[in-house]
């Protein structure tokens, strides 16, 4: 491809109200970029239907020409890299069930975007004991060379990153923005080490603020990019049920990890399993599902403990019978220490007391509310 057939493809690529499938589209109509580009906009009515569409094309090309220039200047830079759909080196499964976005930010180690992948997704506001379980799978996903896919958004996504960077493993970030832009900017060292250490990736012009309607078009890269989609923990209306239906429809396996009846982030699991994805409690269970991502049998000291492990004897040292009770009667969604007094008809003081010797051992934390909720079996 020239220079000039490239600048054309990205300008065409980041004209406004211009998607992917408009994009293909138009290549098909006018056969390259520069043609395409080109054209009046008499000559790409029939294809822009949309009035909002045609109007871009008439008033803000020189936006899309702004955004080709600083585009290809960013990839000047040490490890950036812009990708486009007709590239060689494009990832393969960003072409298999979707209309591949026509190009692609890429910082950090391209290479990661071929390798075998597990796409970790669920709630931005997860529990803590959700939040372990994310970071336990990817850390164990990733010793095993499986790279994690996720979508850099606070709670569970965030935790997927985690744990496969501290199994010195790789993980591709999925962002809803452009990729000079971090969101959010909680997230500023983490993105800052995938970009060192794994891999992030936009379709969206540089500078892109984190608007709403970004993120679905994010979330079907996700699910595109990886063999399987596991949902940790999520709410009924949640953006991860929205990349779980994306990649059944592409034709990857689905999975989701039960939770407590109680716990509303969790519904959106049971939902997804009640639908006909795979109810996961350890790594072998995804193994089965997808028994190609590994080259060599999976070792049975990376499983991971069951997302819903059985209540142990008590660990506290020299613990009272009331401690012990009331850890047992929490299960692990949150619950308030006077519903548990009322619960085991106990006074309010010696709830109060073994939920402080419980969180000064870890095995409990508190939540907003005074809520209390246990994080280690």
């Amino acid at each position: 491809m020239t220079a000039a057939e490239r600048e054309a493809w990205l300008c065409l690529a980041f004209m406004p109200h211009i998607g992917a499938e408009s994009f293909k589209h138009l290549l098909q109509q006018f056969g390259t970029a520069q043609r395409a580009w080109q054209a009046s906009a008499d000559e790409i009515a029939p294809i822009l239907t949309r009035k909002t569409a045609l109007a871009a094309w008439r008033e803000r090309r020189s936006e899309a020409e702004q955004a080709a220039q600083a585009a290809l200047t960013w990839a000047q830079q040490d490890h950036c890299h812009l990708l486009l759909s007709c590239d060689t080196d494009f990832p393969t499964m960003l072409t298999e069930g979707i209309t591949p976005p026509p190009v692609l930010f890429v910082r950090g180690r391209s290479e990661l975007l071929h390798h075998p992948a597990i796409a970790i997704v669920g709630s931005r506001h997860a529990t803590p004991p959700a939040m372990r379980i994310a970071q336990q799978f990817a850390q164990a996903l990733a010793e095993q060379n499986i790279v994690v896919v996720s979508g850099m958004a606070t709670g569970i996504d965030t935790a997927a990153h985690q744990g496969a960077l501290q199994a010195n493993g790789a993980t591709v970030a999925v962002w809803g923005t452009g990729i000079n832009r971090i969101y959010p900017a909680s997230n500023q060292q983490l993105a800052y080490e995938l970009a060192e250490r794994s891999v992030i990736i936009s379709e969206f012009p540089l500078d892109t603020r984190p608007l709403a309607g970004n993120f679905p078009r994010r979330n079907r890269l996700i699910a595109a990019l990886a063999q399987a989609t596991l949902v940790v923990e999520a709410a009924l209306e949640s953006g991860s049920l929205i990349t779980a239906h994306l990649a059944a429809e592409m034709g990857r396996e689905v999975m989701a990890i039960p939770s407590s009846i109680d716990n509303p982030q969790g519904k959106g699991c049971h939902k997804l399993i009640k639908e006909g994805a795979k109810l996961v409690e350890c790594i072998e269970d995804i193994v089965q599902e997808c028994p190609l991502l590994l080259q060599k049998p999976w070792l049975s000291s990376y499983a991971i403990n069951k997302a819903t492990p059985t209540i142990p004897a008590s660990p506290v040292a020299e613990s009272s019978d009331c401690a012990d009770t009331v850890l047992h009667a929490m299960g692990f969604a949150p619950i308030h220490p006077d519903s548990l007094a009322e619960q085991l008809h106990l006074p309010a003081a010696d709830v109060y007391a073994a939920l402080l010797e419980w969180e000064l051992a870890g095995y409990i934390t508190m939540m907003a509310g005074g809520r209390y909720q246990r994080v280690k079996s």
